[in-house]
């Protein structure tokens, strides 16, 4: 009986390591053997993930997947962009088709359960908003009753919208669209009179508009949106990858090191700093990477601040002010662990 129960106690202890281990299935090592990371990004959506003539992809989120590119292979080109829509997103993720998921996605617990994926850290704080034509003469969204308002399947959007207006006593028609590009047609040619969705996106598809200057997106935010990357919830190391490399290029701005000064903080004397390039720690092994992963990141794509100003923010064609995605120290919400 004896030797029955300490085989049993071995049997569970066993049991319980691999439930606490990583999973095999190291993606890690999955993408280097491929020699690319792959990445799923939206359809097309202007300062996110969009494509030019050239079929070149550029965005917010896609100099994201060309930072983890640049952490690994020391070349933000070795990057397969999938364009995904927003019903098909999450199961494209799940089913492995792409390695991480880098697509103005909400992150929501019932995301998490439902479909087996983590998302790793909140890169851009968002909001619910409205886009109106001008000549309504709409000041807040509590005078939108009766109107009809495109929303994006598939997207927290039309929950969001539901709640909104049953809290608020109005009658809302919802017309659904499949994608932000059909959302504009349809508020065009006149099938919907407002657009609802995060107000990154809804900066986007006001200049997508023929006369942009004709319409507002008005000050009312009726949710929060907290957007962020996501991986498979099985592979913890990879997990810890991607969610680093967030953290890093937000540290990065946070200590001054930038793509142009870059050389300066691999002789700094700092010791924050040297941790971060590399020069001491020794964390990049530990990740399964360089030591330098840092210094790659940012030579490639910069900190966490020159994506967003050339991308999203007042030197670029949306002219989104930082305001919540300033740094914590400057104002804004954002903010990452340290690394050391």
């Amino acid at each position: 009986m004896r030797v029955i129960a300490n085989a049993a106690a071995a049997a569970g202890f066993v049991a319980a390591a691999a439930l606490a281990a990583p999973a095999a299935a190291g993606t890690l090592d999955t993408v280097k053997q491929r020699g690319k990371l792959v990445c799923g990004v939206s359809q097309g959506l202007m300062g996110f993930s969009a494509r030019d003539g050239k079929e070149q992809w550029s965005g917010f989120d896609v100099d994201f997947c060309r930072a983890i590119a640049a952490a690994i292979f020391d070349d933000p080109a070795k990057v397969e962009f999938v364009p995904l829509s927003a019903a098909e997103r999450f199961e494209a993720l799940k089913s492995g088709k792409v390695d991480v998921l880098s697509r103005n996605s909400t992150w929501t617990l019932g995301r998490e359960v439902d479909h087996g994926i983590v998302f790793t850290a909140v890169n851009y704080y968002d909001g619910q908003g409205f886009l109106v034509p001008k000549a309504r003469a709409i000041g807040s969204a509590l005078e939108m009753n009766g109107m009809k308002v495109c929303v994006q399947a598939g997207t927290t959007s039309e929950v969001n919208l539901r709640d909104f207006s049953d809290a608020n006593g109005m009658t809302l028609e919802t017309v659904v669209v499949s994608s932000p590009e059909e959302a504009v047609r349809t508020y065009s040619e006149g099938g919907c009179t407002a657009i609802s969705s995060d107000v990154s996106q809804l900066h986007a598809e006001r200049l997508a508009l023929e006369n942009p200057s004709d319409h507002s997106v008005l000050p009312d935010i009726i949710s929060k949106e907290p957007l962020a990357p996501a991986v498979r919830s099985d592979d913890m190391v990879w997990f810890t990858i991607v969610k680093w490399v967030s953290f890093a290029m937000l540290n990065a701005e946070e200590l001054g090191v930038s793509s142009t000064r870059i050389d300066e903080a691999l002789r700094s004397s700092k010791p924050d700093v040297r941790r971060l390039v590399g020069t001491e720690g020794g964390f990049g092994e530990k990740l399964g990477l360089t030591n330098d992963w840092v210094v790659r990141i940012v030579r490639a794509v910069g900190n966490y601040g020159e994506v967003y100003e050339r991308n999203v923010g007042l030197g670029s064609k949306l002219g989104i002010p930082r305001g919540i995605n300033q740094l914590w120290s400057l104002g804004g919400i954002q903010y990452a662990p340290p690394l050391r």
